[in-house]
């Protein structure tokens, strides 16, 4: 093996929020498994919610079979509704859903937002907000499938208009509208927003 070889990525393990719905769209699951195999592809391993149905379910099975390993955090009070079948590799139960983010987020060097609903933005706002307060300095990124996050990113860029957002801020988040875009951009990623709290931790009880 050539030990002075360029690694095929910056990060070892991207976290990926989706939900434990498939969509009504066929693209959303192209993009999924297109996900998967762009992480297979550049040895990156994946930390998800931990599901086995849905996205959830693609994504995991996606790098699973293509020789990647898999950490999925889930809440044990949700491994009934959330684990209809057979989940691959490491499943680490967690107490509390805040656990679980803190979990996933702490496993991860990036993360990446599929289309999702609530659970799924809850889970991306946190981690803009934790980069925000400059808790991790780890990109973020959302797969902008079809345009599924444009009314989103036009929300943020109305608050940022009406001073709710600064915009050095606004540069936390990057989107692309499929996977090989999206994870160059998060590998090219510098954070350049004032950070204020550095010495917080999502680990704190």
């Amino acid at each position: 093996m050539d030990m002075n070889k360029e690694p095929l990525s910056r990060f070892r393990r991207i976290c990926v929020f989706c939900g434990s719905s498939p969509g009504n769209k066929t693209s959303y699951r192209d993009a999924t498994l297109e996900l998967g195999r762009e992480l297979v592809g550049r040895k990156i391993d994946l930390v998800y919610g931990g599901g086995s149905i849905g996205l959830m379910g693609l994504i995991s099975e996606a790098v699973y079979n293509g020789g990647g390993h898999v950490i999925g955090v889930i809440p044990k009070t949700l491994m009934p509704r959330e684990i209809t079948g057979e989940t691959v590799g490491e499943v680490k139960p967690v107490t509390s859903m805040h656990q679980r983010k803190a979990e996933m987020a702490r496993q991860s060097d990036a993360f990446i937002a599929l289309p999702g609903g609530y659970g799924t933005l809850e889970e991306l706002l946190e981690v803009i907000t934790w980069a925000q307060l400059g808790i991790h300095n780890k990109p973020v990124g959302l797969l902008n499938v079809e345009g599924y996050y444009n009314s989103f990113l036009g929300f943020l860029d109305k608050a940022v208009e009406e001073g709710f957002i600064d915009p050095a801020a606004r540069s936390i988040i990057v989107s692309a509208p499929n996977p090989p875009d999206l994870v160059k951009k998060l590998e090219e990623y510098r954070p350049c927003h004032e950070s204020t709290a550095s010495k917080l931790s999502w680990e704190v009880e």
